[in-house]
């Protein structure tokens, strides 16, 4: 925050409007550096003052209450005092009283501010002449300016907006009285466009009767919206347009925006067309499938990339906004101009689901922003079946949550295609000023149910009655083009049997398609096809590559103060660095992104604390202590490792799991040559972003062929910190898990999660990763690595004991339990003999192969899987199958664990240390002597050389 925001801001704020206001009555009366900053600040445009219009209402009430009359100022008439009252009653409710319904059950509400009989005024008082910029004559003349500015088919919401984007609304919307104006080949094709999205509509409606399809019937005036954007966004320099949207409509915009063949479309009807013949894609239903395309514009071609999506409606929105801000990364696009999101929403599930608040909060966030995007939401007015306001929402429209990012929203009626097209021009060149998310209210209805089986006279009969009269939009605008002269008289009904000729031949509607090849900053997946987990890829770094690495991470700016703490992490690094001692968790972790970053791979972590790290180990973004202002003094060192290294950021992200987890798959899918990583801050507060886990990590590739290589950080492990604090959920992961769809891995050392993430990016797979990454043990001695296990060797899936030959007893765990175990082992080795530990590092996809040759190790042993879960969690119930397989002739399997639970943990550190000795117990099983061992063997050996 610059010094000028400071003081602007907090208690100051009441003294600098005062100061304003004085300046804007009499600029003299001010000092003259105020003067100056005021100037600068207006920058020419002209605003009048507060203080009189609220002292105009405050007189003008107490004149109706108390029957006296108040004059106005000398030398200002009441007419013309009262116009301007009326101006800025009209900028700020108008909206209210507006004609954006085209359905009229309702009525138009009356505000008291909007009527001249609200200021006392007389006729005699409505002849007087008035003015007041674009409004000017007698004042029942100004008042039917407002009304038609204000009051027409747009309800214009932008008064809460700072001055200058208030001033830049008016500027644009008086002087037009809110209307744009249109040349006869523009309104030609705004028809066109209505044109095709009601004629695809009908032709589906009866070529394919009863079949879902979520029809745009009602809301046609998005087709030419779209389309609008689309062809402006090329004009304002805009090179890719990214759209997410859910149902309703989507088939509709496939071909009549993004030029997809009818032919093709209709093969998906009748069940004809599938996405690949590969067997383990399951492909998904049409109306959630994406698509992409090149079209043409004035400002030149233009990607078009339709974001996949599931049923759950509002989640793509974050995934979007991911997408984009990874192609704006990759064109450098630093201003954010050139790649632009357009999502798409549903008036019920716009209000009513949270993701849309998350995804708003992003939006201007130094880690997160995509420099706006343009938000359409189809106002049917109903949602799924309720119609009544008492029972949809608490706010008064459902964009109300675009004042969570002091957003403006455009309410305009869907059954005027040019106000539609105003808004469209207005909201695009707003967000490329700006640089800030506008909300277009597109209010309309829907002509069937919630699908075309559904039946919406049962619960809307009034609402329905309406619409069942309603001719349509088409014929609306056709009958008034007609009347214009823009069209001769039936060539609206010509253009009709047009289009129905054009669906009829297959071929793509869109005139504009463009069949050049992608641009070369589209992302490129041809590498990342036809791999296997199995393939090897050398991890290794040099050692002096290490060294040198390390020491930069270690070191800080001139004149930097680092936290005491941090200074000890950063020395203890150094000599890390130098190999004076093992590398702990944090320094493998580091190293790895420092590595991959100078090989020219980026780096993008995100987290709620991913900075420091939750548990204090990571340390990548350092604070000078002796920073003056709270946004100076951050260090990243891993910015600054070589002049020619990848991207990395390192962010702290807003307290959001779901939006923030679909931001990262939406980025890590436009941007195969980067790590990106999402961290928890405890493993299960990924539980709030289940659905991206179930319908885009899980799933996406399977249904829609859509590559991901998402990282999740999720921390994972029982040390008694109560039941939200110690499990990640390890089983819902592997409930998942299922034709190699993702890997899910539970390292145990510095060397392996250095290994680990270098391998997610070298190895050309990419599969969602999920770490189930550890707390206790990040500072645990016994999962130090020495810097040769970095400069040497590979992630590991399987890790055996070579401390054992022909183990009697063999005891498979995961993480930070194996240490446990291991301690408790080497604490009685003459009781334990012959127990061995192996590791299960990755969980899936299962490494049958080698944990069976080590299990071949220990002929005829009982084979024990160890975990810290209860028995119906962790990973037992998912992989027991796997582990039996894998066991060898007279090997026979149990499992220690917690007993079955209803909770993931207990809450009393007392009873959690009791339940885990008795896991340990259970696991390492009965003491047995050297003695007693070295005879078992003697006997196991002599019975099988007898046979």
């Amino acid at each position: 925050m610059t010094q000028s925001q400071t003081i602007m801001s907090g208690a100051n704020a009441a003294f600098i409007e005062g100061l304003y206001e004085a300046y804007l009555a009499d600029p003299a009366s001010v000092d003259p550096a105020w003067r100056d900053y005021f100037d600068e600040v207006r920058d020419g445009a002209r605003e009048t003052a507060h203080s009189p219009v609220q002292q105009a209402f405050y007189q003008l009430g107490t004149q109706r209450r108390g029957g006296a009359v108040v004059p106005a100022p000398q030398g200002v008439s009441g007419a013309q005092q009262a116009a301007g009252a009326l101006i800025t009653a009209y900028r700020v409710y108008g909206h209210i009283s507006a004609k954006m319904n085209p359905l009229k059950m309702r009525g138009l509400p009356v505000v008291p501010e909007l009527t001249p009989e609200y200021y006392g005024l007389s006729e005699a008082d409505l002849n007087e002449p008035v003015h007041d910029g674009v409004f000017q004559g007698p004042l029942r003349d100004v008042i039917a300016q407002l009304q038609e500015t204000y009051c027409g088919s747009i309800g214009f919401e932008y008064n809460y907006l700072p001055a200058t984007e208030r001033q830049w609304f008016q500027e644009r919307i008086e002087p037009g009285r809110g209307r744009g104006q249109y040349s006869a080949e523009e309104r030609r094709r705004l028809l066109t466009k209505l044109n095709a999205a009601e004629g695809l509509e009908r032709y589906l409606h009866v070529k394919y009767v009863g079949q879902k399809r979520f029809s745009l019937e009602g809301s046609e005036s998005f087709i030419p919206l779209m389309d609008r954007l689309i062809q402006q966004a090329g004009k304002h320099g805009v090179k890719e347009t990214v759209i997410g949207m859910a149902h309703r409509g989507r088939l509709n915009v496939l071909v009549n925006i993004f030029g997809k063949k009818p032919s093709d479309l209709f093969a998906e009807f009748e069940g004809k067309k599938r996405l690949s013949d590969d067997p383990d894609v399951a492909g998904d239903v049409k109306y959630h499938m994406g698509f992409s395309s090149d079209v043409r514009t004035p400002g030149g071609p233009m990607h078009l990339a339709l974001a996949f999506n599931p049923s759950h409606l509002e989640i793509v929105s974050p995934v979007v906004h991911g997408s984009v801000r990874a192609r704006q990364d990759r064109r450098g696009d630093t201003e954010r101009r050139a790649v632009l999101p357009v999502t798409i929403h549903g008036d019920a599930a716009v209000s009513g689901q949270g993701v849309v608040m998350e995804t708003l909060n992003l939006s201007r966030l130094r880690g997160f922003t995509t420099g706006g995007a343009v938000r359409i939401v189809i106002n049917n007015q109903i949602g799924f079946t309720i119609s009544d306001p008492r029972d949809t929402r608490s706010s008064r429209y459902c964009t109300d949550v675009a004042k969570i990012a002091n957003a403006p929203v455009l309410h305009v009626n869907g059954d005027d295609p040019e106000a539609v097209a105003y808004a469209g021009d207005l909201a695009l060149e707003y967000r490329q000023t700006f640089g800030k998310d506008v909300f277009i209210d597109l209010i309309s209805f829907r002509r069937h149910g919630h699908n075309e089986a559904d039946d919406p006279t049962m619960t809307q009969p009034i609402m329905y009655r309406e619409i069942k009269a309603h001719p349509g939009t088409r014929a609306l605008y056709a009958q008034a083009l007609e009347g214009a002269g823009v069209l001769q008289a039936g060539e609206g009904d010509a253009l009709v049997e047009r289009y129905r000729d054009q669906l009829d031949a297959g071929d793509a509607v869109v005139e504009e398609m463009d069949n050049q090849e992608q641009s070369r900053l589209a992302a490129d997946w041809k590498g990342y096809t036809d791999t296997h987990w199995t393939d090897e890829t050398a991890t290794a770094v040099p050692e002096e590559r290490l060294r040198e690495l390390g020491l930069k991470l270690a070191q800080v700016p001139e004149g930097f103060t680092p936290h005491r703490g941090v200074k000890r992490v950063l020395d203890a690094r150094a000599a890390m660095s130098r190999g004076e001692q093992p590398l702990d968790w944090g320094m493998g972790e580091m190293l790895a992104y420092a590595s991959l970053l100078v090989e020219g791979y980026g780096v993008r972590l995100v987290g709620q604390d991913s900075g420091r790290g939750t548990f204090v180990h990571r340390h990548a973004v350092l604070h000078d202590q002796n920073a003056q202002e709270p946004l100076e003094g951050e260090y990243l060192g891993l910015a600054h490792l070589a002049p020619e290294q990848g991207r990395v950021e390192v962010i702290d992200s807003t307290l959001s799991e779901e939006a923030v987890m679909a931001y990262e798959y939406g980025f890590s899918t436009s941007e195969p040559k980067a790590l990106v990583a999402w961290e928890a801050q405890f493993g299960d507060f990924a539980n709030g972003a289940q659905a991206v886990v179930d319908q885009f990590l899980s799933a996406g590739e399977s249904k829609w062929q859509r590559l991901s290589g998402l990282t999740l950080l999720l921390p994972h492990g029982y040390e008694g910190a109560g039941p939200e604090h110690s499990s990640a959920r390890l089983e819902r992961y592997l409930q998942l898990c299922a034709q190699k769809n993702m890997q899910v891995v539970v390292p145990s050392s510095a060397a392996q999660i250095f290994h680990l993430l270098r391998r997610q990016v070298l190895r050309p797979y990419r599969k969602p990763l999920i770490v189930m990454t550890p707390k206790s043990l990040l500072r645990n001695k016994l999962a130090m690595s020495p810097l040769s296990e970095l400069t040497e060797g590979r992630f590991h899936e399987v890790i055996g004991d070579p401390t054992v030959e022909k183990a009697r007893r063999v005891v498979i765990s995961s993480g930070k339990l194996h240490w446990e175990l291991s301690e408790a082992r080497d604490a009685d080795k003459e009781g334990y003999a012959g127990t061995a530990l192996v590791r299960l590092e990755q969980l899936y996809p299962f490494p049958a192969e080698a944990l069976a040759a080590e299990l071949a190790r220990h002929p005829g042993a009982a084979v024990v899987w160890a975990q810290e879960e209860p028995q119906n969690q962790g990973a037992w119930l998912m992989i027991r199958d796997d582990l039996e397989r894998a066991l060898q002739d007279g090997q026979t399997l149990t499992y220690a664990s917690r007993p079955r639970a209803a909770s993931t943990a207990v809450g009393y550190a007392s009873v959690h240390a009791q339940e885990q000795a008795r896991v340990i117990a259970d696991a390492l099983g009965e003491r047995v002597s050297r003695e007693d061992f070295e005879a078992q063997i003697e006997i196991a050996e002599e019975a099988k050389a007898q046979g």
